[in-house]
């Protein structure tokens, strides 16, 4: 039996008010919060939502500069926070939870020609090496919403974020201030319950449980 005209209005309607509400738009996973709401604090510079990254453009996954990271992270990040404060210093986050789809994305661009973000990001390493070399995972902490990629607003540290070269280990033989910098944060992170990637001084890690799930809800 063929719907009345009235019916199919209104169903289309209905669809339409759906994918426009608020309500419908992809929310965290289950045991995120947006850090926005946690830590309000907390500078978010969210490189991979915009251009400025080594792949030279948006990241599939981040259709908002948003952090999203699960909750036990978060209240660890707003602690290490209200310490900087009292020191005066501001943290800001580079990158939080991490679609899959953002991973699989990387994967992409590491096999294509372009190199356009090479000077700024990797001009010392062939860009299909990167995972190789430990710079990028197959599959990221980051996805699993407890790893976070952080500075300190002001600082210096010797490489920029995403600067993918020997500069960037966290050890690496960098001026005396750079280094400070370096092992301050480290251990300002490390009493709130994360731990630092060695290859790489703004990447951190919380400690939860292990294999935790990670998840490909994009940020919208």
């Amino acid at each position: 039996m063929r719907p009345a005209t009235g019916s199919i209005v209104a169903s289309v309607a209905l669809k339409s008010l759906l994918l426009l509400s608020p309500a419908f738009a992809a929310e965290p996973p289950p045991g995120f919060v947006r850090l926005a709401d946690a830590a309000p604090g907390v500078i978010q510079e969210m490189r991979y939502a915009g251009a400025d990254n080594f792949t030279g453009r948006p990241v599939p996954g981040y259709g908002a500069a948003q952090c999203w990271l699960r909750a036990e992270a978060a209240r660890a990040l707003k602690a290490a926070q209200a310490e900087a404060r009292r020191r005066g210093l501001d943290l800001v986050v580079y990158d939080c939870y991490r679609p899959r789809r953002a991973v699989a994305a990387f994967m992409e661009w590491s096999k294509n020609p372009d190199e356009a973000a090479k000077s700024a990001h990797y001009p010392n390493i062939d860009k299909r090496s990167l995972f190789a070399q430990g710079y990028i995972a197959e599959q990221s902490t980051h996805s699993t919403g407890l790893a976070v990629d952080i500075g300190v607003k002001g600082w210096d540290f010797g490489a920029p974020f995403d600067f993918f070269d020997r500069r960037s280990w966290t050890d690496a033989r960098v001026p005396g201030v750079a280094r400070a910098h370096r092992a301050s944060l480290v251990a300002l992170m490390r009493r709130h319950g994360f731990e630092n990637y060695p290859r790489e001084w703004w990447h951190f890690a919380y400690r939860a449980e292990k294999n935790p799930e990670s998840y490909d809800v994009p940020i919208e």
